[in-house]
């Protein structure tokens, strides 16, 4: 893979909820389809803060290299038969960056104010959409606790090496390389968001499955045409 992109994902939490099949398969493009664990689809929320993001072989720049970001997503296979993730929405809180991937790998993201508090001993982030009538909105607080070995549900959402997007009207995969992620527990202190009803899905039913990560530094290649 030849990397024209490079960031950290850092202070990291996966937060997971099981969806009905049939409601999440409906929202994907020809060509995916749902990848599914014990039956159901898993929608994930993803906030993070973003580090050091830089074209490769060039320096991060101050203020532009730095800012949280949050994606709401879930799992699917394309027709080569290899798993990703097919993003509903992507919060990030620098504008340039924004509009620079929604030009690029057509994703769909949006421009919110975030701010994201502490680290190992616990972790806040908070965001509000921008330029948006939905005026979507996350308060999440959360305790890490002690590292985990990956299960096999744990590896099924968090070890994903493609995202999918369509540019042009076609399905384009974009390859991602990083090391395992290295996990560790969390405990749930408080959860408020409208993500979820601002991309018109049902809302997420009961306590969400919780994997937190120090982070990954992250490969990103350019989007390409999924095999036929």
């Amino acid at each position: 893979m030849t990397a024209v992109m490079l960031q950290k994902w850092l202070r990291l939490t996966f937060l997971h909820w099981r969806y009905p099949v049939a409601e999440i398969a409906a929202r994907l493009p020809r060509g995916l389809e749902l990848d599914t664990f014990d039956g159901d689809a898993w929608v994930g929320l993803v906030p993070f803060s973003l580090e050091d993001w830089r074209p490769s072989g060039l320096p991060a720049v101050p203020w532009i290299s730095h800012f949280p970001e949050t994606n709401l997503r879930t799992y699917v296979r394309s027709r080569d038969g290899v798993g990703g993730v097919w993003f509903f929405s992507l919060d990030a809180a620098r504008l340039p960056a924004v509009l620079g991937a929604q030009a690029i790998f057509h994703l769909p993201y949006r421009w919110s104010k975030m701010e994201i508090r502490g680290g190992g001993a616990g972790v806040e982030y908070r965001s509000r959409r921008l330029w948006s009538r939905s005026q979507a909105h996350t308060d999440i607080a959360i305790e890490p606790g002690l590292s985990l070995a990956k299960d096999e549900l744990a590896t099924f959402l968090t070890e994903r090496y493609r995202l999918y997007s369509v540019i042009a009207g076609r399905l384009t995969y974009t390859a991602i390389e990083h090391d395992p992620w290295p996990l560790r527990s969390g405990r749930l202190i408080r959860l408020r968001q409208s993500l979820t009803s601002a991309e018109k899905l049902s809302e997420p039913s009961g306590a969400p499955l919780i994997h937190y990560s120090d982070g990954v530094e992250a490969r990103i290649a350019l989007p390409r045409p999924v095999p036929s």
